[in-house]
């Protein structure tokens, strides 16, 4: 696995964390235990009321047990889509 991300670096990426959380970034670097470094990241925090709203991270470690998922992002269509008026559910808890 961390050969296939290693290919990813200095590339946008984002994170879903077990505890639900998306954290978007470039990918800096990472180890063989999949802790990864995410440098000019923010959080998408989603709301049924509010919409999305992005939280500023900056430089961020993001622990390889608390990865579930990691995605490259397509810059053109993220930058096209308008993040304020999507309203959803937060995600849950990802429970093993």
């Amino acid at each position: 696995m961390a050969k296939k991300l290693s290919s990813l670096i200095d590339s946008p990426v984002s994170i879903i964390t077990n505890d639900g959380r998306n954290i978007i970034g470039t990918l800096k670097g990472l180890d063989q235990k999949l802790n990864v470094i995410l440098e000019e990241c923010y959080e998408r925090v989603f709301s049924k009321e509010a919409g999305v709203e992005q939280v500023t991270l900056g430089l961020y470690i993001v622990r390889g047990d608390n990865i579930a998922i990691v995605g490259e992002v397509d810059e053109h269509k993220d930058s096209g889509t308008d993040w304020t008026s999507i309203k959803a559910e937060p995600l849950k808890h990802i429970v093993h």
